[in-house]
């Protein structure tokens, strides 16, 4: 395959893509449109409560330093 060689591939791992590639897509076309929707739903909620988890952490981070940097103060004081 001229698109191996152009990009220094082996077939062998063209094919396995074109593989997965088929295989992945004719199991998506498979799955009811609503089951997908409530995957997505689901993914969605998970990455913003780790994004609200993140979020908290950088508070009390910032808090912490507030605190240390004001005891450090009135410690030179």
């Amino acid at each position: 395959m001229d698109v191996a060689r152009e990009h220094d591939v082996q077939q062998s791992e063209i094919h396995q893509w074109s593989d997965t590639f088929i295989a992945f897509g004719t199991q998506a076309l498979k799955v009811n449109p609503k089951s997908v929707e409530a995957v997505e739903q689901k993914e969605l909620k998970w990455h913003c409560e780790k994004m609200g988890d993140r979020v908290l952490q950088i508070e009390v981070l910032k808090k912490a330093e507030t605190i240390l940097s004001e005891e450090e103060s009135s410690f030179y004081d």
